[in-house]
C-alpha cells in the first residue's frame, strides 16, 4: 500500500514495470525503498529466477502454462556466478557452500548442470 505514503500507486506500478522487463514471466521479489516521498525501485532475484533465467527459457504466460518442466542445461560457470549474486543475501560461509545451496536448487527445478545430476556435483565439492 503506497496510498498512505503519498505516493502515486499508478507511477509505483509503471516503476516497477519498467525494471522488471527482463523478468518478464519469472517471479521476482521487489523491494521498495521510499524516500522522500520519491520510491526507488530494486529487483531482488531468488536462486531460482536467476536459475531460470540461465536456462534461456522463453518467456511463459504463468496464468495458461501450469507446471512445466526445466529440463535444461546450465554450465557449472553460470551455477557459480549465481553463487556469488547470491552470496551475501545467503547464510553461507563460504562460496562453496552457496554453491551447493545453488546446485539443491537447480535439482529442484529439475535442471541439469554440465549434463550431471546437481547432487552427484554436490558430492563432488563436499569430497573436495
Amino acid at each position: 500500500k503506497v496510498g498512505p505514503m503519498g505516493l502515486a500507486a499508478k507511477k509505483v506500478g509503471d516503476d516497477i514495470m519498467k525494471n522488471t522487463k527482463a523478468w518478464k514471466g519469472l517471479k521476482i521479489t521487489v523491494k521498495l525503498t521510499v524516500k522522500n516521498r520519491q520510491a526507488a525501485v530494486s529487483v531482488l532475484p531468488s536462486a531460482s529466477s536467476l536459475l531460470i533465467k540461465a536456462l534461456k527459457e522463453p518467456p511463459r504466460d504463468r496464468k495458461k502454462v501450469k507446471n512445466i518442466k526445466h529440463d535444461g542445461n546450465i554450465p557449472l560457470e553460470d551455477v557459480i556466478d549465481i553463487a556469488r549474486t547470491m552470496w551475501p543475501s545467503s547464510m553461507a560461509k563460504t562460496l562453496a557452500l552457496c554453491t551447493k545451496e545453488i546446485l539443491g536448487t537447480a535439482n529442484s527445478i529439475g535442471c541439469r548442470v554440465n549434463g550431471e545430476d546437481p547432487t552427484d556435483i554436490q558430492e563432488q565439492i563436499q569430497n573436495g
